[in-house]
């Protein structure tokens, strides 16, 4: 053997071993064994014995009860409200689960153990001490990351239960080599994911949204958030959502955590291990927020006060059938309900999704829509590269920017990732040190950057142990607490209002199973229209529209560049039809206008395709997908 190939063996044994472990299983026999060390170590200890468990009151479930009793079989009644603050998201589910009396239902793609994290599961273990079913449903592959962390739920209560869906290689956690192994032999397995969302409480009262239970998605991290979007639904439509839950629970493809490879190795080996618990990051936010869940004044003045009475609530979501579906012909529910609202639209259709990749069907409803004698006016919320956290999936909406803009008539407006006027909390994030800009608005910053983060904290599996940091944001000017879009809504005509976990694109059409909160009410879908709009201000969006023409050949240039992008490869040229414009107020522009009005050019300045965006090799990356990329569009 010569020298390279026995270092390339010594490199490559190891990963082949680790790799191998995961074709090992449980028997039928140890599988039960680690199910009964698991049963035999839960605590019985009920910290309460009064019939309603100890349940602390709340305006929020009293939400609930109040629309039951209104409701009737012909005539529901629901009571709606937003939560655009990432605050004001985990503050209601912590004063929600105060106040569960008999079951909460928790299902939920990313559930990490930072500070977030650990406050809301210390919450749900405290009312399942006290007499409450608590039971989670996690996807596997953003579960909670320690094995040990797992094993100790595992035993932690007779009335709480963690189960993990499915379970590639039948394990909780899978590392690199095993994800290349589940790649090689499941890969379409590997990508059906449980991309729903949904906290429920007592049957009565459920959130859903795009929010998961990591610090980012709460502002709650120093470096990157999310501005996201989450409904509080309090009404009879509840009992589709538990209904839901059980399918998703009772599935197939649902496992108990003791039964997989990992968790019930542990469990064989040291028995039930203490639930780790390291301090919080931050202490005192973390302190002050369990004090404000359990402010009743707080929570009905921040938030119940907040709710919109409505009627009828439409809850569409994916069955787990979805992923035995053999082919992608057939539609599932989420996706056929999201088209049909969109295609009924007759003025306009407001869309906001973090990421604007459109599977070939829906670019076919949007261009039939264009298509129209009047057709209505489509206005789209998105990332800029600078707000993403997915560059690749950036890459591919910026190669199809001419299409969106003139085959289907879209008006964009893409996220800054420092926006000035949005529903954020940026001093909530734990950064220190500030700093002002010329305009007068803060930007807060700390000494020292966190080392990036694990595939966990992202939503797309395929590409997220890729070598090129693909689910990492890219390299800005200028530091500070960045923001990224990641909420999902539609408001169709100003009269139905839809938020949910379906990002519009071809994973949740054909690989995630997807919900959605669809309620026709204009009061209603005009609160939803007006955040989505404050998103899309100028303050907090960069408008795409066409280029400034050449002075020569322009014809033969946009025919090229038309040329250019239908190619599945090689899609090279370097000149895109579309770029980034920044609003420039003054006395003959005071307000922003669509870049189809005649006055926009002396309105706003052109800032590059890649404003704010420190050139180097992400940006390089960027171009290279625009140019190769299109063949991972069904995965994106």
């Amino acid at each position: 053997m010569t020298p390279t190939a026995a270092r390339a063996l010594r490199w490559l044994l190891p990963w082949l071993l680790l790799g191998a472990s995961a074709c090992t299983s449980l028997s039928p026999l140890q599988r039960e064994r680690a199910v009964q060390v698991a049963a035999q170590a839960q605590s019985t200890l009920d910290t309460c014995e009064r019939d309603d468990a100890c349940a602390d009151p709340s305006p929020l479930r009293a939400l609930g009860s109040r629309a039951y009793a209104q409701s009737s079989p012909e005539s529901p009644h629901h009571y709606a409200l937003l939560l655009d603050y990432g605050q004001d998201a985990l503050l209601a589910r912590l004063n929600l689960i105060r106040s569960a009396q008999r079951a909460i239902d928790l299902q939920t793609y990313i559930f990490d153990e930072d500070d977030a994290g650990h406050l809301v599961l210390d919450e749900l273990l405290v009312a399942a001490r006290r007499g409450v079913r608590v039971r989670v449903l996690i996807d596997q592959l953003s579960a909670l990351k320690h094995v040990e962390t797992l094993a100790a739920l595992a035993g932690a209560h007779r009335n709480f239960e963690l189960r993990i869906y499915n379970p590639v290689l039948g394990r909780a956690h899978i590392n690199y080599p095993q994800y290349v192994l589940a790649a090689a032999c499941c890969w379409r397995r590997l990508n059906q994911r449980m991309h729903s969302k949904l906290l429920l409480v007592d049957d009565i009262v459920g959130i859903t949204g795009g929010r998961n239970y990591q610090n980012d998605y709460y502002d709650w991290d120093p470096v990157y958030n999310f501005r996201d979007r989450d409904v509080l639904v309090a009404g009879p439509a509840t009992r589709e959502m538990a209904a839901n839950f059980e399918a998703f629970w009772d599935a197939r493809r649902t496992r108990r955590i003791a039964e997989l490879v990992d968790v019930g190795k542990a469990l064989l080996r040291d028995g039930v291990p203490p639930l780790p618990h390291p301090e919080f990051d931050l202490p005192g936010r973390a302190q002050r927020m369990a004090v404000d869940a359990g402010d009743d004044a707080l929570v009905e003045r921040r938030l119940a006060s907040a709710a919109l009475p409505v009627g009828e609530v439409e809850f569409i979501a994916d069955l787990p059938a979805k992923h035995r579906r053999s082919g992608e012909d057939e539609v599932a529910p989420s996706t056929r309900g999201l088209r049909e609202l969109i295609a009924s639209a007759q003025s306009e259709v407001l869309l906001q999704t973090p990421y604007l990749v459109l599977s070939p069907a829906a670019q076919d409803l949007f261009r039939e829509l264009h298509d129209r004698d009047d057709p209505p006016r489509v206005l789209v919320s998105t990332n800029s590269l600078a707000a993403t956290d997915a560059f690749i999936t950036y890459a591919l909406s910026y190669k199809y920017k001419r299409r969106y803009l003139r085959d289907f008539g879209f008006e964009i407006h893409e996220f800054k990732p420092f926006p000035a006027d949005a529903p954020i909390d940026p001093e909530a994030t734990g950064a220190f040190g500030v700093s002002w800009r010329e305009d007068g608005t803060p930007v807060f910053t700390r000494a020292a950057q966190p080392e990036g983060r694990r595939p966990l904290g992202r939503e797309y599996s395929a590409l997220r142990w890729s070598g090129f940091s693909a689910n990492e944001p890219v390299p800005l000017q200028r530091a500070g607490v960045r923001f990224g879009l990641h909420a999902k809504s539609l408001v169709i005509d100003q009269r139905i209002g839809v938020v949910g976990t379906h990002n519009f694109d071809p994973r949740g059409d054909n690989y995630n199973t997807e919900s959605a909160v669809v309620i026709e009410d204009p009061v209603f879908a005009k609160a939803l229209a007006d955040s989505i709009r404050r998103d899309m201000a100028p303050a907090n969006a960069w408008t795409i529209a066409r280029r400034p023409k050449p002075p020569v050949f322009s014809g033969l240039e946009y025919s090229l560049a038309k040329i250019s992008e239908h190619l599945p490869i090689f899609d090279l040229w370097p000149v895109r039809y579309a770029t980034s414009y920044e609003f420039q107020p003054g006395p003959d522009c005071p307000l922003p206008l669509p870049p189809s009005d005649p006055g926009f050019r002396a309105c706003y300045e052109p800032v590059g395709d890649f404003p704010e965006v420190s050139l180097g090799m992400k940006s390089v990356l960027t171009r290279i997908f625009t140019g190769f990329g299109a063949g991972l569009a069904p995965i994106l």
